[in-house]
């Protein structure tokens, strides 16, 4: 594996790493690559391309990470791709326009944006781009496991509707639910949440 054998002289290019997996699996293996070529490579020379955009703060985090897009140009729903190599990363990524101009049918373009739109205003995307590298040497309680891995709260995303919901499932008492009750409770919270 690339990682075992990095050196002064090793020049590493990787691709779209994490991808095959879910997207938080995924995001995590390769934060995780990024953290470890910085921290522990030997100064290897690296390019490392993803559509994980929620990685751009590792260039706040480690002084070597350099971000980089390719300039687009969006007019209406067409995106046009410059082929210039700009600096700066960039704020969300054109798969749904890449579909589009591979003929994907109206109705799955549709269905896209509208599952795009409902992720973007989760913001749990955005909380995981924010946690910072773990050390083995910084573990911390709470949120940083002692084996190093990061626990994620569902309910830990600064959203007032999830916090809402948050409230609203500590205060029902389990035990002298009916299952009736139940069903209209998640039938309610599921609606609210527009799914």
């Amino acid at each position: 594996m690339i990682l075992h054998n990095l050196s002064a002289r090793s020049l590493v290019l990787l691709d779209e790493i994490g991808r095959g997996t879910s997207t938080y699996d995924g995001m995590s293996i390769a934060r995780g690559i990024v953290e470890y070529i910085h921290e522990y490579g030997k100064g290897a020379k690296t390019l490392f391309a993803t559509h994980y955009h929620e990685l751009n703060d590792l260039e706040g985090i480690f002084p070597r990470v350099k971000n980089f897009h390719v300039a687009v140009k969006e007019v209406g729903k067409e995106v046009i791709f410059l082929r210039k190599l700009k600096e700066g990363g960039t704020a969300h990524s054109f798969g749904i326009h890449v579909a589009r101009m591979a003929g994907m049918p109206q109705q799955v373009l549709e269905s896209a944006e509208r599952t795009l739109k409902a992720l973007e205003n989760s913001q749990a995307l955005e909380k995981i781009g924010a946690l910072t590298p773990v050390k083995p040497h910084n573990v911390k309680e709470g949120r940083v496991e002692k084996d190093g891995s990061i626990q994620l709260s569902m309910f830990q995303l600064d959203d007032p509707l999830l916090e809402s919901l948050r409230d609203r499932l500590n205060s029902v008492d389990l035990n002298n639910l009916t299952p009736l009750q139940a069903f209209d409770l998640l039938r309610t919270m599921k609606e609210e949440l527009g799914i």
